[in-house]
């Protein structure tokens, strides 16, 4: 299986780093700083039942609230071409551009633990949260 997973992804390396470099991906509330051991995007490619998706995500750790990172997200992401996504759950932080998906995800003292990153008061305390950024591969093609 993995190595089926790495064919389909093959060649999206330059979409990769496309999507890792969004401006969105750097934006954040005062006060809002890189949470530790994340200081790098986490970015890459995943395959499932022939659909490839190019992906980057950043952490967060704000000290405030979470309608706060709501706020600027609501005003960043539009000024930067990004629409509502109009498919989204009321409440929920969801964008599209183009074959762009972005969203605003909320961590929680469970959420860490089930990911195997342990007890993180830093991103548990005020509104600790990651922005992710998922691009479409159209019909399993390669990007670049």
């Amino acid at each position: 299986m993995p190595w089926e997973l790495a064919r389909d992804c093959e060649g999206t390396g330059d979409r990769v780093k496309e999507v890792a470099a969004l401006g969105i991906l750097g934006s954040r509330p005062e006060g809002a700083a890189v949470a530790r051991g994340f200081e790098e995007v986490d970015a890459g490619c995943w395959a499932d039942s022939g659909d490839v998706v190019v992906y980057a995500e950043r952490t967060y750790a704000f000290p405030g609230t979470r309608a706060e990172v709501a706020a600027h997200y609501r005003t960043a992401a539009v000024r930067d071409g990004w629409e509502p996504d109009p498919e989204a759950p009321p409440g929920d932080l969801r964008f599209t551009r183009a074959d762009m998906a972005l969203s605003v995800a909320f961590l929680t003292a469970e959420g860490l633990a089930e990911a195997g990153l342990g007890s993180r008061p830093d991103l548990t305390t005020g509104a600790g949260y990651a922005v992710v950024v998922d691009a479409y591969v159209p019909d399993g093609a390669t990007a670049g």
